[in-house]
């Protein structure tokens, strides 16, 4: 079922690994789940490809080699983080280790399903909008290959290291690589192009995660040494036998949930880069969300009018309109307000609305247009995002009004087909099947130095299962190997059970080192795929 990767000699795991079974009903299940997954991303692809007319086959290869590449990002993010899930039910022994890899990779498969796309487009936000708005060409291309590349490279260095590294960290890092080199590759400066405040707004949520991870697996193994009086709780495993029942039941729930979880936030990382592919090569079936009727339509235009009126009240009246796009480019990529943007704004709300209108419902927007639509829809909905912070002081009614007119827009270009959710949460439970050895054998063995007690499991795993919920429900990435592994050590601090410094070190590193070496991995990617695709 599971490739066989080189473990440390002599590893607990390797021990508990010949005395069980290979887990065939969970395989069985698996094998299952691929398959009825396959047939149905062949069905919906077919189905939505359906009206794309073209004379080359180029656009479609494309297509094909972009999504594997997407989906082995994922692929290997499984060997990280989805690891990290099944480590404390492995050595606790409430469940054998190949049922406890089909059991995580379920879950993460429901909460991929399940997931709401927020952090998918949190991650998207932070590319330079000028690359997103020509992803159908080589630059826009070439970022989301960087992008990758980079970050499967750096994954796989450190998992073959058996090091906890965060998925979440490298794409970031991945990121404001290719938003650097774009920059100096136009003589520009190379923080000109990159979102600082969203990029911020997302590195405090991955700073901060480990230490939540680590003070709150401390607080809540304290908590259970007042409440929970049974000894058996803060001993190590004895032989091979499992847990108490109830402890059990606790420590299999709180797996369940970090994998859910994990699969709702971290699998939605591929997710917005895999959209950018689809609008990239066939943007007649993925640039505008068909879904979007008539109806929606004429109440998108009355609220459009409404926008427009209230711009009115913002604009300058020695403004003078000239190129509404460049103008709008040139105030996200400044963030500098000119007195030409409102007026500029205001009358691509106007031209929005209006071609809207004209078609009746998105699906019926020219093949030809559809490209263009959506760049007008996502240019705008950037400009509005940004203007609260940067432009002229507005009433909270106005924001509000604002706000509305932006969850249409958004509506419209920011969706996640179900047979994408689908495929990532493939690539996502394959990954951990194959790479999910030398992670746990880190988290499990080498993080304290006495083996884990199942008070230490459970308030590791309840830890992780809160702090990424809710940062799945404010929509910012965390990292759930980081909270997990920090977790873990906030146990061990706490028990007075001993750390292994140099394991902690290793993972600090990995840490420190993740966001330059990806952001040059990627800003060195753009530009040789940049130039090789002039």
């Amino acid at each position: 079922m599971a490739t066989p990767v080189l473990t440390p000699p002599g590893s607990l795991l390797d021990a508990k690994l010949k005395k069980s079974s290979p887990g065939k009903i969970g395989g069985i299940i698996f094998g299952v789940m691929l398959l009825g997954g396959l047939v149905y991303i062949g069905i919906k692809l077919a189905s939505d490809l359906s009206i794309v007319h073209s004379a080359s086959v180029f656009p479609f290869v494309l297509l094909g080699v972009a999504l594997l590449i997407a989906l082995g990002f994922e692929f290997v993010n499984g060997f990280h983080d989805t690891a990290n899930a099944v480590a404390t039910v492995i050595y606790t022994h409430s469940l054998e280790p190949h049922i406890a890899v089909v059991w995580s990779g379920l879950w993460n498969f429901i909460g991929v399903l399940t997931s709401s796309g927020a952090v998918a487009f949190a991650i998207i936000s932070l590319l330079p909008v000028e690359l997103i708005l020509k992803v159908s060409k080589g630059a826009g291309f070439s970022m989301v290959f960087a992008l990758l590349v980079a970050a499967i490279l750096w994954n796989l260095a450190t998992w073959w290291r058996g090091l906890p590294a965060s998925s979440s960290h490298t794409m970031i890092g991945s990121i404001l690589g290719v938003g650097i080199a774009n920059q100096l590759m136009q003589g520009n400066s190379g923080t000109a192009g990159v979102d600082w405040d969203q990029v911020v707004k997302v590195f405090k949520a991955l700073l901060i995660s480990p230490i939540v991870g680590f003070v709150m697996a401390a607080l809540i193994f304290y908590l259970f040494k007042l409440v929970a009086r049974d000894p058996r709780l803060y001993k190590a495993p004895e032989g091979t036998a499992p847990p108490p029942f109830y402890i059990r039941v606790m420590l299999i729930l709180t797996c369940t949930g970090v994998s859910f979880f994990h699969g709702s936030n971290d699998g939605q990382k591929g997710m917005g880069l895999i959209m950018l592919i689809l609008v990239g090569t066939v943007p007649t079936a993925y640039a505008l969300n068909h879904t979007v009727n008539a109806r929606e339509v004429q109440t998108f235009a009355a609220v459009s009018t409404q926008v427009a009126g209230t711009l009115s009240n913002y604009v300058e009246p020695t403004a003078v309109l000239q190129d509404t796009t460049s103008e709008l480019e040139h105030f996200i990529s400044t963030k500098k307000i000119e007195p030409g943007v409102m007026l500029a704004l205001q009358q691509e709300v106007t031209d929005i609305r209006n071609e809207a209108t004209s078609y009746g419902a998105l699906s019926n927007v020219p093949a030809e247009m559809q490209a263009n639509v959506r760049n007008q829809m996502y240019l705008t909905s950037e400009t509005l995002r940004l203007l609260p912070k940067l432009g002229p002081k507005m009433s909270a009614n106005d924001v509000k009004i604002i706000a509305n007119y932006r969850g249409f827009l958004d509506k419209s270009t920011k969706f996640i087909p179900s047979w994408v959710k689908v495929a990532v949460a493939l690539a996502l439970g394959l990954g951990t099947m194959v790479g999910w050895k030398r992670i746990v054998i880190t988290v499990g063995e080498k993080i304290g130095k006495t083996h884990l007690t199942y008070a230490q499991g459970a308030a590791a795993e309840i830890t992780a299962m809160i702090t990424i919920g809710l940062a799945d429900g404010y929509g910012l990435p965390v990292s759930t190997t980081h909270v997990l592994s920090s977790g873990v050590a906030g146990t061990m601090a706490a028990n007075k059970s001993g750390l292994q410094m140099s394991t902690l070190r290793d993972i600090a590193l990995a840490w420190v080192f993740t966001l330059p070496v990806a952001a040059l991995l990627s800003g060195c990617l753009f530009w040789f795929f940049n130039t090789i695709a002039k």
